[in-house]
């Protein structure tokens, strides 16, 4: 193996553990937004900052190669594992970002409850959506 190959080699193998601790991340980041834990997003954002980082600098150093080495049996494995990799992160990314925006409407909702806001949306016992529940805080000291 010449040393451009193994350079290659090395370089997407450090790709490969990036983007399975950016998974993991990932699934971490998805339990912190489901259990609320905003301490614990931020550490995750700090982390994931960094681990994208990483990815980005070694993906610029893999940009150097040439077409043909990609096509190396020691590297197409390599290269379709990072593949499904990445889809597996963008399809946990975009779970996570919907999570995220439903938490933040549910808090949203909550607030406009409490505050009295007559556009306000609550259900009843059945399911059932009431609107105009001022009245809900209309006694409320706090």
């Amino acid at each position: 193996m010449d040393k451009a190959l193994e350079l290659c080699v090395q370089q997407l193998t450090t790709q490969i553990s990036s983007l399975e601790a950016l998974t993991l991340l990932l699934d971490e980041e998805l339990n912190a937004l489901s259990s609320r834990n905003g301490d614990g997003l931020k550490d995750i954002a700090r982390q994931k900052i960094t681990l994208l980082n990483s990815i980005q600098k070694t993906d610029k150093d893999l940009s150097s190669y040439t077409k043909e080495l990609f096509q190396s049996p020691d590297v197409t494995p390599l290269t379709e594992q990072i593949d499904l990799l990445l889809i597996k992160c963008k399809n946990q990314n975009e779970v996570n970002a919907k999570a995220a925006h439903l938490a933040q409407m549910t808090v949203r909702e909550l607030k406009e409850i409490l505050i009295g806001r007559p556009t306000s949306t609550t259900y009843t016992e059945d399911g059932s959506v009431v609107e105009n529940v001022g009245e809900i805080v209309k006694n409320l000291k706090a």
